[in-house]
């Protein structure tokens, strides 16, 4: 899989290929959450962020599939979440606010490299990120990557609820 960084000034230049790739995985689940549409506001809230960067995987020139997240600004966290008090005030956690592979990418590994291509050489202490609480099977593959559930979440009102999953990047500095 050839992977391709791309930051902040990229993101008008993938924004399509990135709602392709979400239209291809949420694809027969109805529901104006998991809209193209609702994707986008998203997608275009979260590239916005100075620190947006996203690694997307292509083998033989096609997607494979993506990640993308941003450094919360101090203080920041999830909308509907406390900030767990496992994070000291002064650490920095990466919002990790997408990863997703293409349907016959599944079970191959390719989300972990994804994953790991996007937070090689990060600054901050912790990454954390929301898991669909429906979807058991992909919390339990979080925590094998070492993340742990701090908290759950439904901060929309037409989002399902969420695990708030955190991992640490670096040991405290407190």
């Amino acid at each position: 899989m050839d992977l391709k960084h791309y930051g902040k000034k990229d993101a008008k230049d993938i924004r399509t290929m990135l709602l392709d790739i979400h239209d291809a995985v949420y694809e027969g689940l109805s529901g104006t959450f998991d809209s193209r549409e609702r994707f986008a506001q998203f997608v275009d809230g979260w590239s916005g962020r100075d620190g947006w960067v996203c690694v997307i995987g292509f083998d033989e020139g096609e997607p494979v599939g993506y990640a993308y997240g941003a450094p919360f600004s101090p203080g920041g966290w999830w909308r509907g979440s406390e900030r767990p008090v496992t994070l000291g005030p002064k650490e920095r956690p990466f919002a990790l606010s997408e990863l997703m592979v293409m349907p016959r990418w599944r079970k191959t590994g390719a989300s972990l490299k994804l994953h790991e291509a996007l937070l090689f050489g990060r600054d901050e202490e912790a990454v954390t990120l929301f898991v669909d609480l429906s979807h058991p099977k992909v919390v339990a593959l979080y925590e094998s990557w070492g993340y742990e559930k701090v908290d759950e979440s439904k901060p929309y009102d037409d989002s399902p609820a969420y695990a708030v999953m955190l991992k640490r990047l670096k040991r405290r500095s407190e």
